[in-house]
C-alpha cells in the first residue's frame, strides 16, 4: 500500500473514531479531575487550617460589636411601652431588663466573635492561598461540568458509535450478512427500528411538554440530542440499505436473512409494536431515558471495551501465555487455565459479554497458536468472561447488594469464591474428559520451570508500569483500585503500556517496518479506538433496547402470572432456574438484575430460599443464558471479535456430533452442571 493511501485510510479511521475517542478521554479526565479535586481539598486543609472557610472571600459582618448595652435596653423598653412592632408582639410585663441584658450581651459577644473570625481570615489571605484557591475552584468547575454532562456524553457516545456500527455492518446478530437479500432485509428492518426510536423520542418530548410540568433546560437538550441522533441513525441505515457492499452473491433465503437482523432491531420492533398497541408511543424513549440514570455505569462499559481493544494491540497477552508454554500443556488444560485467569479481569468489567468483546480475540488467537482446535478455542473464548462475575469487585454484585438489603457484598463475594472454584473444576473436568484428544503429559518441571520463570521476567516492565500507575493514584490522588475506580485507572495503564512498547520497539521498526508488533503509538491507538467504536455502538444500543424489552415484560405482567410464593422451595428453585436462564437469553446482565430485584427475588425469599443462595443461582443462570441458543449472546460476541471465517472453518472440523458442535455443547454442559449444583445442593444443607 502506498504511503498516500495509507495516510488517507488513517484519516478516514480517525474521522469515524476520533469523536468517540474524545468522549472516552473526557470521561477519564472528568473522573480523574474529581479525584484530583478531592486531593486538592485535603492538601489545602493541610497547608492552611480551615481551608474550607478560606475558599471564598470572607464577608464583613453587619452587626455592631461595640453596641451600648444599657442604651439598647432602654430603647427596647421604650418601644415596648410606647407602641410599635415589639409592643404588638410582646406584653409589656413580659420584658425583663435582666433577661434582655443577657440576650443583648450574648448577641454582642457572638458579633465580636464573628468580627474576630473575619479579621483572622482576612489576615490569612496570602497571595499563595489566593492562587491555590483559584486553581482549586477552577478544578471544582471542571468536576461540576463532568457530573452534569455525563448524560450527554453517554447519549452522544451511543449515537456516534451506533451509527459507526451501522455503517460498518457491525451490529450483533444471529448470523452475518452474506447475500444481497440478507443486506436488504437487515437494513430495511434496521431503518424501521431506527425510525421507531426517532418517533418514540419525539413523542416522549411532546409528552413532557404536554404534562404541564416544567421541563428543565438539561432535559430539553437531552430530548433534542436523542431526536437528532436517531434521525442521523435512520439516515445512515437508509443510506446503507441502498448502498450494499460490492461482491455480495444474489442468492439467499428469507430465513437466513431474518437471522442477519441485529438483535437490537428485533428488540426495538417488539417493544415498539407493544407500546404502540397500548397507545403509549413514548415507551421506548422513556426507558432509554431511564438508561441515563445509570449513565456512569454505561460509560464505564465503553471504557472497558476501549481497554480491551488497546490490550489487543499490546504484547501483554502473548507474554502471559509464554509463561505457560514451557509446560507444553494439552490444549484442553490450557483452555481451562485461560478461562480461570480471564476471570480476574472479568471481575473488574462486571459482565461476561463486555470481557468477551474486550479480550476475546486475544484469548482465541493465543489458544489457537498453542495448538487448540477451533471449536475448543471458540468455546473457551465464549466462556472467558463467565466465571469472574461472582468475584470481587464485580460491579454487577455491587448493584445486587445496592438493590437488595437482604444481602451484602461481603456475603456475595464470600460465596462467589466457592462458586468460581466449582465452575473452574467442572470446566477442567469436562475439558479433560469429553474434549481430550491426546495424552495428558506435561513437560518435566526441571525443564519447564526455569523457562517459565525466564518468560515471567519479560513481564517485569509491565508490572512496574501497573504498580507505578497504582502508586500515583494511591499517593497523589488517594484512590485505590476497586470496582469504582478501575474504569478510569485501566485506560491510563493501557496507554502507559502502549507508550512503553512503542519506545522499546522504535529501533525494531527500522528493521521490520511491516511488523504490527513493532507498530508506532499512533497507529495502535487509532486502530484500537476504531475497533472500540463499532463494538461500543453494538453493545450499548443492545443494552438500551434490552432495558426497553424489560419494560415490556414488566408492563405485560408476565411476572404477575407466578404466585407470590411456593409451598416447596424445591419447586420454587426449579421454576426460578428456568425463568432466570430465559431472562439471561434475552436481556443484558444489568437490566436483568434490576428486573429480577423487583419481581422474582421477592417470590424466592417468600418461598424459603436464602437470599445469598438465590443471587448466586441468578448469576450462574444468567451466564448459562448468555451461552444458550437460540440467542447465545456470548457466542455472538465471540463471532463478532473472532470473525465469520473462523466460525465457518470450525463448523467443518470434527468427526463426531459433539466435536462438530463443541463450541456450543461444552459451555452448556459446564454451566448446566454448575447451575444444577449451585441451585439444589445448598437446599439439602439449610432446609
Amino acid at each position: 500500500m502506498s504511503e498516500r493511501s495509507s495516510t488517507r485510510r488513517s484519516g478516514l479511521e480517525w474521522f469515524s473514531s476520533l469523536p468517540a475517542c474524545v468522549l472516552l478521554l473526557a470521561v477519564v479526565v472528568f473522573a480523574t479531575g474529581s479525584d484530583l479535586h478531592n486531593r486538592m481539598l485535603q492538601l489545602g486543609d493541610v497547608l492552611w487550617q480551615d481551608y474550607y472557610q478560606l475558599r471564598a472571600d470572607p464577608e464583613l459582618p453587619r452587626c455592631d460589636p461595640d453596641i451600648d448595652v444599657e442604651a439598647e435596653i432602654a430603647r427596647r423598653m421604650q418601644e415596648s411601652s410606647g407602641g410599635g412592632l415589639i409592643s404588638d408582639l410582646i406584653e409589656p410585663d413580659a420584658l425583663d431588663p435582666d433577661t434582655l441584658r443577657q440576650s443583648i450581651e450574648g448577641a454582642r459577644q457572638r458579633c465580636a466573635d464573628r468580627h474576630a473570625t473575619f479579621e483572622s481570615l482576612q489576615g490569612r489571605m496570602t497571595p499563595a492561598l489566593v492562587a491555590y484557591r483559584q486553581v482549586e475552584l477552577a478544578m471544582a468547575d471542571v468536576v461540576a461540568l463532568g457530573l452534569s454532562s455525563q448524560r450527554y456524553l453517554l447519549a452522544l457516545l451511543l449515537i456516534i458509535c451506533a451509527a459507526t456500527a451501522t455503517f460498518k455492518r457491525h451490529h450483533i446478530a444471529m448470523r452475518g450478512m452474506e447475500t444481497q437479500l440478507d443486506h436488504k432485509v437487515s437494513f430495511f428492518l434496521q431503518t424501521i427500528a431506527n425510525i421507531m426510536l426517532l418517533l418514540s423520542s419525539w413523542f416522549y418530548r411532546q409528552q413532557a411538554h404536554a404534562g404541564g410540568g416544567i421541563v428543565t433546560l438539561d432535559k430539553e437538550i437531552l430530548h433534542d440530542v436523542w431526536i437528532v441522533g436517531f434521525l442521523f441513525l435512520s439516515l445512515v441505515s437508509c443510506y446503507r440499505l441502498f448502498r450494499p457492499p460490492a461482491g455480495l452473491p444474489v442468492q439467499g433465503n428469507l430465513g437466513h436473512a431474518l437471522l442477519s437482523v441485529p438483535l437490537y432491531t428485533t428488540m426495538c420492533l417488539i417493544s415498539g409494536s407493544y407500546f404502540a398497541f397500548l397507545g403509549h408511543s413514548a415507551g421506548i424513549g422513556i426507558y432509554l431515558d431511564k438508561m441515563m440514570e445509570l449513565s456512569d455505569m454505561f460509560l464505564n462499559i465503553g471504557l472497558y471495551v476501549w481497554v480491551g481493544m488497546m490490550l489487543k494491540h499490546t504484547r501483554l497477552a502473548r507474554l502471559v501465555f509464554d509463561i505457560f508454554r514451557p509446560w507444553r500443556m494439552p490444549p484442553e488444560l490450557l483452555a481451562a487455565v485461560a478461562v480461570a485467569v480471564a476471570a480476574i479481569p472479568t471481575a473488574y468489567t462486571g459482565a461476561s459479554g463486555i470481557f468477551v468483546i474486550a479480550a476475546g480475540a486475544v484469548i482465541y488467537a493465543e489458544l489457537r497458536s498453542a495448538g487448540a482446535r477451533r471449536q475448543l478455542a471458540l468455546a473457551a473464548t465464549a466462556m472467558s468472561g463467565s466465571l469472574g462475575v461472582v468475584l470481587r469487585p464485580c460491579l454487577l454484585v455491587v448493584i445486587i447488594a445496592y438493590l437488595n438489603r437482604e444481602v451484602t457484598t461481603d456475603l456475595l463475594f464470600g460465596w462467589g469464591i466457592w462458586v468460581f472454584l466449582l465452575t473452574v473444576s467442572v470446566f477442567l473436568l469436562v475439558s479433560m474428559t469429553l474434549n481430550r484428544q491426546g495424552t495428558f503429559k506435561l513437560a518435566p518441571w526441571r525443564v519447564a520451570l526455569p523457562a517459565s520463570l525466564a518468560a515471567a521476567r519479560s513481564l517485569l516492565p509491565y508490572a512496574l508500569i501497573v504498580i507505578g500507575v497504582l502508586l500515583v493514584y494511591s499517593y497523589l490522588l488517594d484512590v485505590s483500585m476497586d470496582e469504582f475506580s478501575a474504569p478510569r485507572i485501566l485506560p491510563v495503564m493501557m496507554l502507559g503500556i502502549l507508550i512503553f512498547e512503542s519506545i522499546r520497539s522504535r529501533h525494531e521498526r527500522r528493521l521490520r517496518p511491516e511488523d504490527e508488533e513493532v507498530e508506532a503509538l499512533e497507529p495502535r491507538i487509532r486502530k484500537a479506538t476504531n475497533e472500540t467504536t463499532g463494538e461500543i455502538g453494538a453493545l450499548l444500543l443492545l443494552f438500551g433496547l434490552s432495558v426497553s424489552l424489560g419494560g415490556v415484560i414488566e408492563r405485560a405482567g408476565v411476572m404477575g402470572l407466578f404466585p407470590e410464593s411456593f409451598a416447596s422451595p424445591w419447586m420454587a428453585m426449579a421454576l426460578m432456574v428456568c425463568v432466570l436462564v430465559m431472562l439471561g437469553m434475552i436481556m443484558d446482565a444489568f437490566g436483568a438484575v434490576i428486573l429480577v430485584s423487583t419481581t422474582v427475588a421477592t417470590i424466592a425469599y417468600q418461598s424459603g430460599i436464602d437470599p445469598v443462595h438465590f443471587w448466586m443461582v441468578t448469576l450462574v443462570a444468567f451466564e448459562l443464558g448468555y451461552l444458550s441458543p437460540p440467542v447465545a449472546l456470548n457466542h455472538l460476541l465471540t463471532r463478532q471479535v473472532v470473525g465469520e471465517d473462523e466460525v465457518r472453518a470450525a463448523l467443518a472440523e470434527g468427526d463426531t456430533f459433539y466435536q462438530r458442535h463443541e463450541r456450543i455443547l461444552m459451555p452448556l454442559i459446564v454451566m448446566g452442571i454448575s447451575l444444577v449444583l449451585v441451585a439444589f445442593v445448598p437446599l439439602l444443607v439449610y432446609l
